[in-house]
């Protein structure tokens, strides 16, 4: 009582400073390496009892959190992570990945620049097959990265075509971020994953055409040869190892696409496929499932946990009024509706540079909803969701803490520096950020398939 009398004294409300502080504390703790589940689920913990001594949180506000958990726990639609996890992860070890690789190199080795090209349509191929980026990253740079040092590439451009290619899985479905983005803000995921679909495309089209204007302008970063097409390699060979995986895509996106499964069933018939696969090329043994349903349970484990923490953290945040106080921010940003779009990129991409796609995904898109659902509707949300989707794709690429430039200096020579590594993936940053604005002022790019896909009348 003391305190609230004091509060009340000095003219400030308790609890928008609780929430700010809150917050400040959240960024700290992010800073300060600590794991971001366990930063958050503290944080909540910290000022749920600060908020109930204050007297500003009512103790059975509180009680909703086991609902909350509750819910997460029977949510059918975040089924879809540990399967599509699982059948990229699948890809991975069974070698599927590393094949599609090679033949790629075959087929367009001999062209200038042919090996970057074949690395960004395979980065493709794998997006819209496994969707994880360190499986791709790292499965690029053990056979792309030596093929490519050794034909005399650039270092700087086969680092940054492994790394940016390798993100492409963030935003062609099935995208694992797209799946929360779907979630969190409400709206259908089949419906996300068609219109991702040709901002997607249209972020690998701008890589091959950057490749293919960089290389022509700058011979000597791309010499037109290959010792990857120096072996000819079967036409049934290749066949069959790029027509397989092709084949799995369309059982997967097909069965979204036209209505036949959710994504979840989808994801649980791309793991079934990924076996089969693995199977026919003599990629399955006991060893590689163990190590593939591992990589799965820590990948699951690791997005269910800073989701719990952040369902603790938004419940406590409501209760100090915060989520009033960062709305009422930015409603009032200049600009209305361009300056909120304008402030939610800027932060998003700023967070990029400091941590994890999957906690800005968790922590900021709450934050941005309530004023999302003021002012656009709610087939913008839609569009909304690709945006931050497209955004988040350069938090991969970000340094310090890009996570596709970690993976690769996980798999480099270690003659290569990670100056190179960095150096590299710059321009694909400013590719990301020039494809990011083009759909931020050409909603069509993201509505036209979900509007095809929309039953008449």
């Amino acid at each position: 009582m003391e305190i609230e009398l004091l509060g009340y004294v000095i003219g400030f409300d308790a609890g928008a400073w609780l929430g700010a502080g809150m917050f400040a504390t959240l960024v700290l703790a992010l800073l300060s390496g600590y794991p971001v589940a366990f930063g958050l689920g503290g944080v909540a913990v910290l000022f749920g009892l600060l908020g109930m001594a204050l007297g500003v949180i009512d103790p059975s506000f509180l009680t909703a959190l086991p609902q909350r958990i509750f819910g997460i726990m029977g949510n059918f639609t975040l089924l879809a992570i540990p399967a599509f996890v699982f059948m990229g992860a699948m890809l991975e070890k069974s070698g599927i990945a590393e094949r599609l690789l090679v033949a790629m190199g075959h087929l367009l080795g001999r062209l200038r620049g042919g090996l970057a090209l074949a690395v960004v349509l395979v980065g493709a191929l794998l997006a819209a097959t496994t969707g994880v980026v360190a499986a791709t990253v790292t499965t690029m740079g053990m056979i792309s990265l030596p093929a490519m040092l050794r034909a005399g590439y650039d270092r700087s451009l086969a680092c940054g075509v492994i790394t940016a290619s390798g993100t492409l899985g963030q935003i062609i479905p099935p995208s694992i971020v797209l799946v929360v983005l779907g979630d969190q803000l409400g709206v259908s995921i089949g419906d996300l994953f068609l219109g991702s679909l040709i901002p997607g495309l249209v972020m690998a089209g701008a890589f091959a055409l950057y490749v293919v204007v960089i290389t022509a302008l700058r011979p000597e970063l791309a010499p037109q040869q290959s010792t990857a097409a120096e072996r000819a390699m079967p036409a049934s060979t290749l066949a069959r190892v790029v027509l397989q995986p092709l084949g799995l895509i369309l059982l997967v996106l097909g069965s979204i696409f036209f209505g036949i499964a959710t994504p979840t069933e989808a994801g649980a018939l791309g793991a079934l496929g990924a076996l089969v696969l693995a199977a026919l090329q003599g990629g399955f043994s006991r060893q590689a499932l163990a190590e593939v349903s591992d990589e799965t349970l820590r990948t699951t484990a690791m997005v269910m946990a800073i989701l719990l923490g952040s369902t603790a953290f938004s419940l406590v945040f409501r209760g100090l009024g915060g989520d009033q106080l960062i709305s009422g921010l930015l409603l009032n940003l200049p600009g209305g509706r361009v300056g909120f779009l304008a402030v939610a990129m800027l932060v998003i991409f700023t967070l990029g540079f400091f941590i994890d796609f999957f906690e800005i995904a968790f922590i900021v898109v709450p934050l941005l909803l309530p004023t999302a659902r003021t002012l656009l509707s709610p087939q913008e949300l839609l569009w909304f969701g690709v945006v931050i989707g497209t955004n988040l794709q350069t938090s991969f690429l970000t340094p310090p803490f890009g996570f596709a430039l970690f993976y690769l200096r996980g798999v480099a020579p270690a003659d290569l520096s990670t100056w190179a590594i960095y150096r590299g993936a710059w321009p694909f940053v400013g590719i990301q950020l020039c494809v990011l604005l083009l759909v931020l002022l050409v909603p069509q790019l993201v509505t036209f398939l979900p509007s095809l896909a929309a039953p008449a009348g």
